[in-house]
């Protein structure tokens, strides 16, 4: 337990509260379902909503695929779920016991709240506890199989489900997203101090919609604000990727074949995670 701001990490009270501190223990990290073995897990956060965590946690698991590892997406963002379109998958197969996550045309596999429901666009309109109740079961209830990694791709914010995430799945790393535009950073930074005080690893930020260019004269237009570098450091933590509004990418995604992108992103991964699986 570590305390910032008079905050406590494990219960969240404030030690005017309910907490004193001193006998509060966090709650225990849950186990995977089944016989699942997991490598690492990499949770894809932000405090900012719309700055493309989606398509963030698709591109690296495109790329950790074609790299040759087995990767798997746990989508933590239940009331606003993306990853099953973009990959286009409708339902998770039939099965007794634990669930089975959907397989992706390369071999991705894949769990959303979206695969269990009858329509898509159907709303879920679930209080905080229950919400994160569902991440819980997508980890314990989930036949994972053998996967070098997990991603979580996670709701905005710094509420109930990234609590329940850090507190309770053994997240190996964290990636945030960030766009450049001031007030988007501001925001993101929260999701930043709320990893430092839940002691989490912070692997670096991705600065998405950074630029686009233009399809004529090649010339780049700084949209949202000044465009970092990678291996730039923001806020002392390191660039990892500096990522374009991109059309193409974007039809991609709408039409289920992210698969299909030839965006190269995210080679980095295994070096900063150092993963011990073999890939096969």
């Amino acid at each position: 337990m570590s305390k910032e701001n008079g905050q406590c990490s494990s219960c969240s009270e404030m030690k005017e509260g309910t907490c004193g501190g001193e006998k509060c223990s966090p709650p225990p990290k849950l186990h995977p379902g089944g016989q699942s073995k997991i490598g690492r897990v990499i949770a894809v956060m932000s405090g900012k909503g719309g700055v493309g965590k989606s398509s963030v946690t698709a591109l690296m698991a495109v790329n950790l695929k074609r790299m040759g590892y087995k990767v798997g997406i746990l989508d933590a963002d239940i009331t606003g779920p993306s990853i099953p379109k973009m990959f286009g998958v409708k339902r998770v197969p039939q099965s007794r016991g634990l669930l089975l996550p959907a397989q992706s045309r390369t071999g991705i596999s894949i769990m959303s709240l979206n695969l269990l429901l009858e329509r898509e666009d159907e709303p879920v309109i679930w209080r905080g506890p229950i919400i994160s109740g569902a991440v819980q079961q997508f980890w314990t209830d989930v036949n994972w199989g053998e996967l070098d990694y997990l991603l979580l791709d996670m709701p905005p914010g710094t509420g109930d489900v990234p609590l329940t995430v850090l507190q309770q799945i053994p997240v190996d790393g964290i990636v945030v997203v960030t766009s450049p535009q001031d007030l988007a950073v501001m925001v993101v930074k929260k999701a930043v101090r709320m990893a430092g005080i839940m002691e989490a690893h912070l692997l670096g930020f991705v600065q998405n919609m950074a630029y686009a260019t233009c399809p004529k004269c090649g010339e780049k237009f700084e949209i949202f604000g000044k465009a970092l570098q990678k291996g730039d450091t923001l806020d002392g933590l390191p660039v990892l990727e500096v990522l374009p509004i991109d059309q193409e990418l974007t039809r991609l995604c709408d039409t289920g074949l992210v698969e299909d992108t030839t965006t190269k992103a995210f080679e980095d991964i295994p070096k900063l995670m150092k993963v011990n699986t073999q890939v096969s």
